[in-house]
């Protein structure tokens, strides 16, 4: 809404800082001079003992000569108690005695309506705290004192209580001289048919006003003193006060909290938040009584950046945070997201603080989960994945969810969380190859090195089995994979699962590959070469170290040219083509061997011309069908191969 020209110029004549100031701050009597306007304190958005915050009460300004804070009554509202512009222009001029312009006369009566409703509904809170005080209050204080709430903390939540009778509010309000239709409309009172007076709408109950972000209360909820009562927590009916799904209990004060720095915690109810902040923990808000709405998350995400969601323990705090993350996806934005606090099974925030103490709340709240992993967690919690349609399953499950997210870049990063995860899951956790079969001596053992078996004593003479170059060519083939890896990082993740499942019988260079596929889940640095070595050499310092030392490594032209990536996806893909090809011949080969017995029958002869196609097609290289680059990948093809049998000449050699 637009303001006239000259309204916040006589609204700032009109105000008086001190006065707003004030209320947040204890003046240093022997500093200050007031009748001057000159006034000194410690200031309010700070810790400090000594007072270096400065108001100047006639210029309408003021300084902290500590943290540099400053501005006018408008800009303290707005720091202080984290309001927003119109809405400390409101609360300034309805203190000047000011009337904010109208759009049109309509908007100026619902506002005139909204103010006789909110003074009942003020006249209501006097009664019932009136109420908690007398004999017929005496139950309901018993049941506070056993949840621990003192005489202070009931008024400071400005607690009361409504008794058994059907008319005592209505005869209240009616005495004060308020129109039935009023009382009515605020949703205090029900009407009965027939002519007959209406009823209270709260009866044996303990009350706790709701205001809203103003300050003005707005309804109430009742928490039934009878077990038998059909419902334990009752709210007033909505109003053109009280809108439900756009409303939280304690929003004001913990808007306030929040402004200053504290963690924003969403409880689950009245007491929960009640709780908490006798706790210490001011910034706590609740829904009322439903579920956390579209409005209520945008709500609370104007007072946070990051709300931290406390829920049950029990099944039924699982599936409330469940709903509220397929509520929260659409929604999220840059900056703006959820964390959640899960409570041990069987306790409240209440039965927490009081078994364990405040310090074991802020411990889990600094424990807070991202949204990301309770997702995760209902996809593959208590699920087996032990066979591709089932991992198929959980990859499209978790794609259709990833498809709410409107915001691309968001979509992103949970997209390669959930590859980490992933990766977790199937990556570190497959099962074991059975001890003595061909797998189990090519797979590196869980943190042991892989040590290969002896050979039999009847291959020992076998031209297929004599040392030579292979071993140490397959060494060299693993060093340029894992060099081409450390130089394009990007390589890492196109060709993950190929990484994943490659055997390297080096334990230096699994240790590399272990540390890889790591970092390549990494999101900061999986894009920046440089943050990716480094990440890679905290890891396995000794180890890339001797990698990058080979010299046919670093003349290697993929190592080289570091910014061509084509030429890196290329090479890459040729070397684990080849090294899967030689080791695919190479493990036919050794069951051949094993089924030697003195006699070679026809099964073991082609058995053994296949081996020996299989190495043929593995020089050749798989990617020879592209034809747009077939000279210049055979060239390529040969250059590696040279250098790689340079090389084993060089170890054969010496």
């Amino acid at each position: 809404m637009s303001l006239p020209p000259g309204f916040l110029d006589e609204l700032r004549n009109r105000t008086s800082l001190s006065r707003v100031v004030g209320r947040k701050v204890t003046w240093d009597n022997r500093k200050s001079n007031q009748a001057k306007g000159d006034l000194w304190a410690p200031c309010p958005f700070h810790q400090e003992k000594t007072a270096s915050f400065h108001v100047d009460d006639r210029k309408g300004y003021y300084y902290c000569f500590g943290c540099h804070a400053k501005g006018d009554a408008v800009s303290f509202l707005r720091e202080a108690e984290n309001m927003g512009f119109m809405e400390a222009i409101e609360v300034l001029a309805r203190e000047a005695g000011m009337q904010m312009p109208a759009r049109d006369p309509q908007a100026a009566e619902r506002a005139d309506r909204r103010s006789q409703l909110a003074e009942v509904m003020e006249a209501a809170v006097q009664h019932y705290r009136m109420q908690l005080r007398t004999g017929t209050g005496a139950g309901a204080r018993d049941y506070l004192a056993k949840r621990k709430l003192s005489e202070a903390d009931r008024d400071r939540f400005e607690i009361g209580f409504a008794p058994e009778g059907w008319r005592g509010l209505w005869d209240h309000l009616k005495a004060k001289g308020i129109e039935d239709e009023l009382i009515l409309a605020a949703g205090l009172a029900k009407p009965v048919a027939g002519g007959k007076a209406p009823y209270d709408t709260f009866r044996n109950r303990i009350m706790f006003p709701i205001r809203d972000a103003r300050g003005r209360c707005i309804a109430f909820g009742g928490r039934a003193m009878d077990p038998a009562d059909s419902a334990k927590y009752l709210n007033s009916p909505e109003t053109e006060l009280f809108d439900k799904g756009r409303s939280l209990y304690n929003h004001g004060p913990a808007r306030e909290a929040a402004g200053k720095g504290e963690p924003l915690i969403v409880a689950e109810g009245y007491m929960d938040v009640i709780a908490l902040v006798t706790a210490g923990l001011h910034a706590a808000v609740a829904p009322l009584g439903t579920a956390v709405t579209e409005d209520q998350l945008r709500l609370l995400w104007r007072i946070h950046h990051e709300p931290l969601v406390m829920l049950d323990g029990d099944a039924a705090g699982i599936r409330a945070a469940m709903r509220l993350i397929d509520l929260a996806l659409p929604m999220l934005e840059a900056g703006y997201g959820l964390r959640f606090v899960i409570l041990p099974e069987g306790m409240d925030p209440d039965d927490l603080i009081r078994a364990r103490g405040a310090q074991a709340m802020r411990n889990l709240l600094e424990a807070a989960q991202p949204m990301v992993n309770l997702l995760w967690q209902r996809e593959t919690e208590g699920k087996i994945f032990d066979s591709p349609e089932r991992k198929a399953a959980l990859d499209k499950t978790l794609r259709e969810t990833l498809r709410k997210i409107a915001d691309p870049s968001i979509r992103s990063h949970y997209g390669e969380e959930i590859k980490r995860l992933r990766w977790e899951l199937f990556g570190t956790n497959r099962r074991a190859p059975q001890p003595g079969t061909r797998a189990a001596r090519m797979a590196p053992g869980k943190g042991r090195p892989f040590v290969p078996d002896a050979p039999l004593p009847v291959t020992r003479t076998s031209l297929l089995a004599t040392p030579g170059g292979a071993e140490v060519e397959e060494h060299l083939r693993e060093a340029m994979i894992l060099a081409i890896c450390l130089t394009h990082p990007a390589c890492v993740t196109r060709f993950e699962s190929q990484l994943e499942t490659v055997a390297m019988r080096d334990p230096g260079h699994d240790r590399l590959r272990h540390a890889l596929l790591l970092a390549s889940h990494d999101p900061a640095i999986a894009v920046d070469p440089g943050a990716f070595r480094n990440k890679i050499a905290a890891q396995a310092g000794d180890d890339l170290e001797k990698l990058m030392s080979l010299a046919h490594v670093r003349i290697a032209p993929p190592v080289r040219n570091f910014e061509d990536s084509d030429l890196a996806t290329m090479c890459l893909a040729e070397e684990l083509a080849k090294l899967e090809a030689r080791r695919g011949a190479a493990a036919e080969v050794e069951e051949a061997m094993e089924d030697l017995t003195g006699l070679v029958d026809e099964g073991l002869t082609w058995r053994l011309s296949q081996a020996a196609a299989a190495r043929h097609k593995a020089e050749r290289s798989k990617l020879d069908d592209d034809s747009d680059m077939g000279e210049d990948r055979a060239a390529l093809s040969a250059q590696l191969q040279n250098l790689i049998d340079r090389a084993v000449w060089e170890k054969k050699r010496h």
